[in-house]
C-alpha cells in the first residue's frame, strides 16, 4: 500500500492556512469571554440610601362634613310684580350694592299717582277748612255764632289737617317703594343659584338668586359625644376636601353646645381657608385621637415605573430591586407606606430616577 506524498507547495498553503484560522478563533473567544464578564458586573449608580425606621405619628379618626359659606344670602323682591331683567348669571362676581334684578314698576307707579292725587285733594279739604274754621273764628268773637258752631269748625279743621299728613305720609311711602323696584347686592359674594327667569312673577319671601361669600368659608359637622368631649374651641385640626391635593388646616370656630335629640350628636363648626374651595363641597375632618407607629419615606423615594407605585430597595450587596408598596398620607416631604416595606430595610431616596433593577448603588 502505497501512500500519496504532499508536495512541498502544497504543504506550504496548509501551513498558512492553519496560521490564520488559530488566531481568529482564539480572538472570537476571548471576545465572547470579555462580554459575558462585562454583562456579569452590574451597573454602578451613585445616589442617597436612607434606613427606614418606625416614627410616632398622630393617630387620627375620620368625620365627615361639607363646606359652606359663612355668609349665604337668599336675595328676594320686597314687591309683588313681574322680574323685567336679571342683570347677572350664575357663577358671576358681584360687589355690594351692584343691581341683580328689577322689577317691572307699572303698578308701584300707579300707586304713586293714586298717592299724590290723594295728597292733592286732602290738601284741597284742608284749605277749604282753614277757611271755614278762621271765619267762624271771627264770627264767634264777634259773637254772631255759637262756641259749639265754632268748636265744629275747629274739629273739622284739625281732621282735614290730619288727612293731609296721612296723604303725604302715604305719597312718601308710594314713592319710597320705587327704589325697591331695583334690587341690589347686599354682600360681596358670587352668584351661585339662579331660582327664577325674566317674565316670573316676584313676590316677598320668595328667593330670585342665591349669593354667597366664598372668601369666608366654614366646615360643619357632626361628631359622637365621645369626640365631642376632646373637642376644644379654637383647636386647629386637619381637614381634607374633595378636589384638594393635601389636607388644609381649619380651626374650631363653633361647638354646639346641645346634642342632636335623635342623634344625640353634636354639630361642630370650622373655619378652613384655601384656594379653589368651593361651599358644598365633600369634608373629612380628621380629630387627633392620640399616637400611632408608621413607616414613613421622603417623596422623592416614591416612584411610578409602568403604572406601578413602588421604591428602590438596596440588599446587603447594595444591589437595587424595585418593589411595590401601597401609599398611605404625605405629611410634608414624607409619604406613609401602608404595605411592601418594613423596619430597617434601606430605600434609595436621592437620584432615584436614574436607577434600575440590578443597579449597584454607591453613596
Amino acid at each position: 500500500m502505497s501512500k500519496v506524498a504532499l508536495t512541498q507547495p502544497r504543504a506550504l498553503t496548509l501551513v498558512l492556512a492553519l496560521s490564520l484560522i488559530l488566531p481568529l478563533g482564539l480572538t472570537a473567544c476571548s471576545d465572547a469571554e470579555q462580554a459575558k464578564t462585562a454583562q456579569s458586573e452590574p451597573r454602578q449608580v451613585q445616589a442617597g440610601i436612607s434606613l427606614i425606621e418606625p416614627s410616632q405619628a398622630t393617630a387620627t379618626t375620620a368625620v365627615t362634613g361639607s363646606v359652606v359659606a359663612l355668609e349665604s344670602v337668599r336675595v328676594a323682591s320686597r314687591l309683588m310684580g313681574y322680574i323685567r331683567d336679571i342683570a347677572v348669571v350664575e357663577g358671576q362676581t358681584v360687589k355690594t350694592g351692584q343691581r341683580l334684578f328689577t322689577i317691572d314698576p307699572l303698578d308701584i307707579e300707579g300707586a304713586v299717582e293714586q298717592a299724590r292725587l290723594g295728597l292733592r285733594q286732602a290738601e284741597d279739604a284742608m284749605r277749604d277748612a282753614k277757611a271755614d274754621f278762621e271765619r267762624f273764628e271771627n264770627l264767634y268773637k264777634d259773637e254772631v255764632v255759637s262756641r259749639q258752631q265754632f268748636e265744629k269748625m275747629k274739629l273739622n279743621y284739625d281732621i282735614a289737617q290730619s288727612r293731609a299728613a296721612q296723604a303725604k305720609a302715604g305719597l312718601g311711602t308710594a314713592q319710597g317703594q320705587m327704589r325697591y323696584a331695583t334690587v341690589s347686592a347686599p354682600i360681596d359674594g358670587v352668584v351661585t343659584q339662579k331660582l327664577a327667569n325674566e317674565g316670573d312673577i316676584a313676590a316677598p319671601g320668595h328667593p330670585v338668586l342665591m349669593l354667597e361669600n366664598p372668601s369666608r368659608l366654614q366646615v360643619r359637622a357632626t361628631v359622637s359625644e365621645s369626640l365631642y368631649n376632646t373637642i376644644k374651641l379654637g383647636q386647629n385640626v386637619m381637614v381634607e376636601v374633595d378636589g384638594q391635593a393635601q389636607p388644609i388646616s381649619a380651626k374650631v370656630a363653633n361647638i354646639s353646645p346641645a346634642a342632636d335629640p335623635m342623634t344625640h350628636s353634636y354639630t361642630i363648626k370650622l373655619d378652613i381657608a384655601g384656594d379653589n374651595l368651593n361651599s358644598g363641597a365633600f369634608a373629612r375632618v380628621l380629630f387627633p385621637v392620640g399616637v400611632r407607629s408608621v413607616l414613613a419615606v421622603p417623596t422623592a423615594a416614591v416612584l411610578d415605573r409602568a403604572g406601578i407605585t413602588g421604591v428602590f430597595v438596596v440588599d446587603a450587596q447594595n444591589l437595587a430591586q424595585y418593589r411595590m408598596v401601597r401609599t398611605g398620607k404625605i405629611d410634608g416631604d414624607r409619604v406613609e407606606i401602608l404595605s411592601g416595606l418594613n423596619p430597617g430595610e434601606r430605600v434609595v431616596t436621592d437620584n432615584a430616577q436614574a436607577v434600575n433593577n440590578g443597579d449597584r448603588i454607591s453613596g
